[in-house]
């Protein structure tokens, strides 16, 4: 009864045309069984609610619906709400849209839904799985009220359990998310942009074929339907995911060659743009490919009607292109047939490749250009563990410079005692 009262003695409100925002008039302490008092503040009312907590509300005009526009803050005493009213004061002052029913969680999603324009459904899940353990600790809270601490214990929370290449690209994602709440005026500064990432776990190295390991795998995989897909992309470094969407139209085993325009990633673009290249085959690449085609004809007539012909090189039973999952799922069969163990992964004979090509004494440089690197700086820092480089340009300049005479020679070699 004591607010029914209050808001009856309010009266209508005067808007002030510098703030664009109503003074209330006529407003005054109204005593009750619950002592209500009230006060004015530009835009604001002050009272105590009918519970015995007190309540301030800013009144922001109306809607299209001409309904009225109200944000309001509660606490147990009258200093606790004045400086609720003071800090919202300043949000609205900063042109901010925020509210405390706007959380972290709230943000991301907005991010996932509209600030990544053009991105595959892929790539949008991709990120929203990096965010999981961080919303798993900060998601609930209001993202006006997220502070620096508050996103420095999500980061080492998750370096507990994550290596640290996830962890980057989830504080990555989280700083993105609230740059485009910010951009939206919900909040005032990107907090998660002032926190340095941790180091997390060391994750899972890269791993590469011994050449021993490599023949085993060749052999075994004769009796497999990946037979050609193994022997292109470990004897040409091709990755897996343009071997996928290779067609025949780009294969000439005439010639010997492989063109590789397409990949499975958006729009079917290439990685980079020097991943667009046309490569000589070796001559066990090129039988693979031509019992790949026999094979493939094969499959073709016996599955009649069921066939889908896309004209692709390497499909499943029914002509269908390989989804990632299944291609990891068959090639893992074909490494624990071979005595590998049932742990690697195919992009591991791209690497297996790199190592091979360096331990035969192929410049980094080459090496970078038969990947389809963007630059031998790529090579250097992604496949360090498969390379072997032997610096040989010192010694061959000095060799020149200070070429030791025949004398010299003989000088310096030991004599017998």
């Amino acid at each position: 009864m004591a607010c029914l009262i209050f808001w009856l003695s309010v009266g209508e409100p005067m808007w002030e045309p510098s703030r664009r925002i109503p003074v209330w008039l006529g407003l005054r302490a109204v005593a009750t069984a619950k002592t209500a008092s009230t006060s004015t503040t530009g835009a604001t009312a002050l009272h105590k609610t009918c519970a015995g907590r007190w309540r301030g509300v800013i009144s922001l005009g109306f809607d299209a619906d001409r309904k009225r526009i109200r944000r309001k803050v509660s606490g147990k005493t009258k200093a606790e709400v004045k400086d609720k009213l003071k800090t919202l004061h300043s949000e609205l002052d900063a042109g901010l849209r925020s509210s405390a029913g706007y959380t972290v969680q709230k943000a991301v999603a907005d991010w996932l839904e509209e600030g990544l324009p053009g991105r595959t459904v892929k790539t949008v899940e991709a990120n929203r799985d990096s965010l999981r353990p961080l919303l798993a600790v900060i998601g609930g809270i209001p993202l006006k009220d997220l502070t620096v601490p508050d996103v420095r214990t999500a980061l080492k929370k998750m370096a507990a359990t994550h290596s640290t290449r996830t962890l980057q690209k989830g504080h990555n994602c989280l700083t993105r998310a609230v740059r485009h709440a910010e951009g939206q005026d919900l909040v005032r500064r990107n907090v998660s942009a002032l926190v340095d990432t941790p180091r997390g776990l060391e994750g899972r190295p890269s791993r590469s074929l011994t050449l021993a390991q490599a023949s085993a795998l060749l052999e075994t995989a004769e009796a497999s339907r990946l037979h050609a897909f193994i022997v292109l992309c470990l004897l040409t470094g091709v990755r897996s995911e343009a071997a996928r969407t290779l067609t025949w139209e780009h294969v000439d085993l005439g010639a010997g060659t492989i063109s590789v325009w397409r990949s499975v990633r958006a729009h079917g673009d290439t990685k980079t743009n020097r991943s667009r290249r046309t490569l000589k085959l070796p001559e066990i690449a090129v039988e693979a490919l031509r019992r790949q085609r026999e094979r493939q004809a094969a499959e073709r007539a016996q599955a009649e009607e069921l066939w889908q012909e896309h004209g692709l090189v390497f499909t499943t039973s029914v002509g269908t292109g390989y989804e990632s999952h299944n291609l990891r799922r068959d090639f893992r069969r074909v490494t624990a047939a071979a005595g590998l163990g049932a742990r690697w992964v195919p992009k591991e004979l791209r690497t297996s490749f790199v190592s091979m090509m360096s331990y035969q004494g192929v410049p980094v440089e080459e090496i970078a250009r038969l990947a389809g690197h963007a630059s031998s700086r790529t090579t250097e820092v992604i496949y360090r563990r498969e390379l072997r480089p032997v610096i040989t340009t010192g010694a061959e300049v000095m060799d020149q410079i200070f070429k030791p005479s025949r004398s010299c020679r003989t000088a310096l070699r030991p004599t017998s005692p």
